[in-house]
């Protein structure tokens, strides 16, 4: 494993960036706060100084009678203020101007002072009683350096000869700065505030390990979903949901959402289980009558001149019966397919229900009489008009009796019945075959479900006439229910709403 891979697991997870960016923010809070700890420092000190000593060198001038005439001075009065001051508070350094800023005399070694001038802007603003301090001035003995100092016009006021320039914190304090910074105080004051950044570092580590606890765990219920193929709901007792924060709130999405994968993904392993049957019952139902069609159109064609009119009219008969067959289950499957892909439209338009029920009864006539079964009907007079597509739900009708006359054994009776219950019209298709167990009803009105013949004595067929009934009524938002005890019977029905 390279660098660059192990760098990536270490800083992978949400804690671990968390963690570092923590760790980055207290070192930078902690060298900004040291920054401007020591800036702040130097400039109150700065200002400080220049507040208790600004009219130290007015005070100069005045005790010493310091004049200047011409560019001239007097070294006798300037030789005291030097001497003075320099065993006073050799922190200071003096410095005598003329008009123009440059430097006449000063209380230095010659090779000390690196300036000639000293700018005048600085010491205008401090004269003119600017209340921003400090105000630094050149730092004679520094080409590039800035000091606070203190400074007096000598001379008559508003003319003066020069100026009396004291630059308050001088070499000496520079040095002695120097020393006070790497003393015990400063090294105790730097230990004491790592000590600090130290502990509120490990106090947000820890805070963000307990904010990311929960993250973590659902994480880890959220991989071992996925490692079970989402088909299994992961344990999540751990995941709190009662705190009512965002956390909370995506563990109880979390929860939700593998709820209805897993319900979901039932639901497609059932339905790839029904497609394998499907595969299995059409291609049994589609085989059945071809292979029966093809034996007697071979058993024509080989034994046409042998077999007399009447065996070739009963061979004809069988044959046409199971391509009506065949033609009724591929009718069927694409009608089921046409309504399942949501393109059906619905056309509703009132119309009488007894009407409609009482001419299906007399197409379905001749086919009951054949079966043996009675065909009735029971239709009250002056029943409302109905609103529903009058097309599809003939279909219904027309499905609902040829399943109750195929299923029902001879000398039974199918009947259609219509009541009224005040916001629609019911619709009853009853027989008195064999009847259909409790446990199969669930399963009825799905696709190509066949009914076990050795419980209810019921015929072959893959079940496709009662899933296009279910489908059609669901376009018109109306469900349909039955209700069956073997040996007794079965019975259908649903209500159309009343036409307005």
């Amino acid at each position: 494993m390279d660098e660059s891979s192990v760098r990536l697991g270490l800083f992978s997870s949400l804690y671990a960036r968390l963690a570092l960016g923590l760790v980055v923010l207290v070192l930078l809070l902690l060298a900004v706060n040291f920054i401007v700890m020591m800036n702040a420092g130097r400039l109150y000190l700065q200002e400080l100084n220049q507040r208790l000593n600004r009219t130290l060198a007015a005070n100069l001038i005045e005790a010493n009678r310091l004049q200047i005439e011409d560019g001239h001075y007097d070294p006798a009065a300037l030789e005291p203020i030097f001497h003075t001051y320099m065993v006073v508070n050799p922190s200071i350094e003096v410095y005598l101007l003329d008009a123009a800023g440059h430097i006449l005399a000063f209380s230095a070694p010659t090779t000390k002072v690196k300036r000639k001038r000293v700018d005048l802007k600085p010491v205008s603003a401090f004269l003119g009683g600017d209340r921003h301090l400090p105000i630094v001035g050149d730092d004679p003995r520094d080409p590039n350096g800035r000091k606070v100092f203190s400074v007096a016009p000598v001379g008559p006021q508003g003319h003066p000869q020069g100026y009396l320039y004291v630059v308050l914190s001088g070499e000496q304090l520079d040095s002695d700065a120097a020393m006070l910074r790497n003393s015990y105080l400063l090294r105790v004051t730097l230990f004491g505030l790592a000590g600090v950044a130290l502990f509120g570092l490990l106090t947000g580590l820890w805070l963000l390990f307990l904010i990311t606890r929960r993250l973590r765990r659902l994480d880890l219920a959220m991989r071992e979903f996925e490692a079970e193929d989402f088909a299994e709901l992961p344990p999540l007792d751990n995941l709190d949901i009662r705190s009512g924060d965002e956390l909370s709130r995506l563990a109880h999405t979390f929860r939700k959402m593998a709820e209805r994968i897993t319900a979901q993904v039932g639901a497609l392993k059932q339905s790839d289980a029904l497609r394998r049957e499907l595969v299995a019952n059409v291609s049994h139902d589609l085989r059945t009558p071809i292979a029966s069609l093809q034996g007697y159109l071979e058993t024509l064609l080989m034994k046409a001149e042998t077999l007399s009119a009447e065996e070739r009219h009963q061979y004809l008969h069988i044959a046409m019966r199971h391509c009506r067959r065949l033609g009724k289950l591929v009718s069927e499957l694409f009608e089921l397919a046409k309504l399942e892909s949501g393109h059906t439209k619905l056309h509703r338009e009132a119309f009488a229900p007894g009407e409609l029920a009482q001419d299906i009864a007399l197409k379905f006539q001749l086919l009951a009489s054949s079966a043996g079964v009675h065909l009735d009907t029971e239709i009250p007079p002056n029943l409302p008009f109905v609103d529903a597509d009058i097309g599809l739900i003939e279909r219904v009708l027309e499905n609902l009796l040829d399943n109750a006359i195929r299923h029902t054994p001879a000398g039974g009776r199918v009947t259609v019945s219509l009541t009224e219950d005040g916001n629609g019209v019911t619709i009853h298709v009853a027989d008195s075959g064999e009847g259909i167990p409790a446990e199969e009803l669930p399963h009825l009105f799905d696709r190509f479900y066949q009914v076990e013949k050795s419980q209810c004595g019921m015929g072959s067929g893959v079940g496709l006439g009662l899933a296009i009934v279910k489908r059609i009524l669901e376009l018109h938002a109306v469900t349909i229910d039955v209700s069956s005890a073997l040996q007794i019977g079965t019975r259908f029905h649903f209500s159309l709403p009343v036409s307005a």
